[in-house]
């Protein structure tokens, strides 16, 4: 039950968009990757940061302790928030505004 809930409230702060934002035209926007955990409260700061610029992206939430999941554990269980921008790593510990729109920016610039 903490687990639904947890993804209620991730959906309530930061919906996911399947729609297409005018910057990326008729492209697929890219999808951000959050590593997370329940009860992650800096987590839940840099969505609240992010939140802002929700129309320019995709969200997937990865919950590293799932049993599934337990690579991304390994790797990152003291490092989150961990966000990686179409599969590849992006920002760690906090949202940093600045790298997210300078690779946004790359990703539009690429595909143009």
């Amino acid at each position: 039950m903490r687990s639904l809930l947890r993804v209620n409230v991730l959906l309530s702060i930061l919906p996911l968009r399947v729609t297409q934002s005018a910057a990326f035209g008729s492209r697929k926007l890219p999808v951000l990757t959050l590593y997370t955990k329940e009860d992650c409260s800096l987590c839940d700061k840099a969505l609240e940061v992010l939140k802002p610029y929700n129309h320019q992206f995709e969200l997937e939430t990865v919950d590293i302790t799932l049993p599934e999941n337990k690579e991304w554990y390994k790797k990152y269980r003291y490092d989150i928030p961990v966000f990686h921008l179409n599969g590849q790593f992006l920002m760690k510990h906090r949202a940093d505004l600045k790298v997210f729109h300078q690779r946004l920016t790359d990703i539009e610039n690429k595909t143009d």
